[in-house]
């Protein structure tokens, strides 16, 4: 593709990965609904980044245009801000797997308490 033509962003959205689709639950209704579930999150996250950029925008200059948006960098101290968004975002979207890890963790003893009581026997 030449660089100076636009992408075709659904061609490419619907391209096909090689090899098989990777399988994590017994029923593949399930990888489909998280493969959808965490598509609308990153599409959330892109989109509370892009309204973080027009709100600091208008905050500065008390307008906006398009330009300024696609031009927009934010700087150390907002970059630190999102990123800290970002991670608590996610930690409430991933809630729910982390309440079942520490349940795993909370009814199995960790493994190195296992291993100094197998040495013991």
């Amino acid at each position: 593709m030449d660089e100076t033509e636009p992408l075709d962003w659904v061609a490419l959205s619907g391209k096909r990965a090689k090899g098989r689709r990777p399988e994590f639950f017994e029923d593949p209704a399930l990888d489909r609904l998280y493969s959808v579930v965490f598509a609308l999150a990153g599409e959330v996250s892109v989109l509370r980044e892009r309204l973080d950029t027009v709100e600091r925008l208008l905050e500065r200059n008390g307008s906006v245009n398009r330009a300024d948006i696609e031009a927009y960098e934010p700087d150390r101290q907002a970059g630190e801000e999102r990123g800290l968004a970002t991670r608590a975002y996610l930690a409430r979207i991933m809630r729910g797997f982390q309440q079942e890890v520490e349940a795993m963790e909370a009814d199995d003893p960790p493994i190195g308490e296992l291993v100094e009581k197998l040495g013991r026997e």
